[in-house]
């Protein structure tokens, strides 16, 4: 029997390649005969960088750069020379995980640092740049990143969401004169547009720290800001799916940097030639911290199954929890969850290499 472990991390917890180590131990438990194949995945989310880096043998490069709320910071990214390939991540810079409890302040928040790392990876050699966009504190439709590569709004000073909102027809959207820049593929989770009820600041920027209050404020700048795009440089993306990813990032990578918006599921599969380990399996396993309905939405277990599906290979999950929704469950063949009563889902998240480890004893007895 040869088994596929093919799971994204556990957010809070493990790393993917920690989350495939554990499940394959229990299995080898009980399956001590099987030929079992390690592949950690990413959807564009955070741990994205990692992933890529681990499977074609990158080098980490550090550069300094600004964080969300301006600080400076060490940042790494991923660095292949032979490819003059970058790998990179904006919650390296821009992400919740740069931020204390209590610090969250999204109207001042920004993707400065960014535009910074894109910068350096160029400067360093790199031709094409992949950046995942999942993880971010900021809701500022890319500016910040705009303003670090040289653009400008002329007759004002324009730093913040806030000032972004008080534009007016003033204010001219002006490129730099010089902007040299990498070939940019950015990988996003999810495929929301930029404005609107399904759009970044309705859908993610409560995580975010966005108050009921504050929505009117967001939707007015990231509107403003696609109304003087449209205006000046002839391109409006605010449709695009994927344009609301990372509160707008990847809107504003696409206007002011050319890049390309990709699933990014289907990214890393490609680079780690999925397709071609499923292929080759008798059984896939895959999983996340938390299985639900947004696992639907470009999440790497649901693009797991969906591949295995496609080849006729029984598929299943194990999760740090997971909804009811028969939708979610109808996806695998089985689903495995470590929060089940009387362990709670904090107790899980710090016994999660013992559980898992359970749990792949557990799905090798049943297979």
């Amino acid at each position: 029997m040869r088994i596929l472990i093919a799971p994204d991390k556990f957010k809070g917890s493990l790393g993917a390649r920690d989350v495939a180590e554990s499940i394959a131990a229990g299995l080898r438990d009980v399956l001590p005969d099987a030929t079992i194949d390690l592949i950690p995945v990413a959807d564009g989310g955070e741990g994205t960088a990692e992933v890529v880096a681990e499977a074609l043998g990158a080098e980490w490069v550090i550069t300094r750069a600004h964080d969300a709320l301006g600080r400076a910071v060490e940042a790494r990214y991923a660095y292949l020379p032979n490819r003059k390939l970058a790998v990179m991540e904006m919650s390296e810079v821009a992400g919740m995980r740069r931020l204390q409890t209590g610090e969250r302040d999204p109207l001042r928040a920004s993707t400065f640092g960014v535009g910074e790392m894109l910068i350096a990876a160029t400067e360093r050699g790199a031709e094409e740049i992949i950046i995942g966009l999942g993880g971010s504190a900021t809701n500022d439709g890319g500016w910040g990143m705009a303003r670090s590569l040289g653009f400008r709004f002329s007759g004002a000073e324009i730093r913040t969401v806030e000032s972004l909102a008080g534009i007016g027809e003033q204010n001219l959207l002006e490129p730099p004169a010089r902007l040299k820049l990498a070939r940019i593929i950015a990988a996003a989770d999810v495929r929301n547009p930029l404005l609107g009820e399904n759009g970044a600041t309705r859908v993610f920027g409560p995580q975010k720290g966005v108050s009921v209050e504050q929505v009117a404020t967001f939707e007015r700048a990231l509107t403003k800001l696609a109304d003087a795009v449209a205006r000046d440089l002839h391109v409006d993306f605010r449709e695009t799916p994927g344009a609301g990813a990372a509160g707008g990032l990847g809107f504003g990578l696409m206007t002011f940097c050319g890049a390309t918006v990709r699933p990014g599921f289907d990214l890393v599969a490609e680079i780690l030639d999925l397709q071609a380990a499923i292929q080759r399996a008798d059984i896939v396993i895959t999983g996340e911290g938390n299985l639900d309905r947004q696992t639907l939405e470009g999440k790497a277990p649901a693009g797991v199954a969906r591949l295995a599906r496609q080849m006729g290979k029984r598929v299943f999950a194990i999760a740090g929890c997971a909804t009811g929704d028969a939708t979610v469950h109808e996806m695998f063949d089985g689903v495995l969850v470590l929060a089940t009563p009387p362990i709670t889902r904090e107790e899980a998240m710090t016994r999660g290499k013992e559980l898992l480890r359970e749990r792949g004893r557990e799905l090798g007895r049943t297979l």
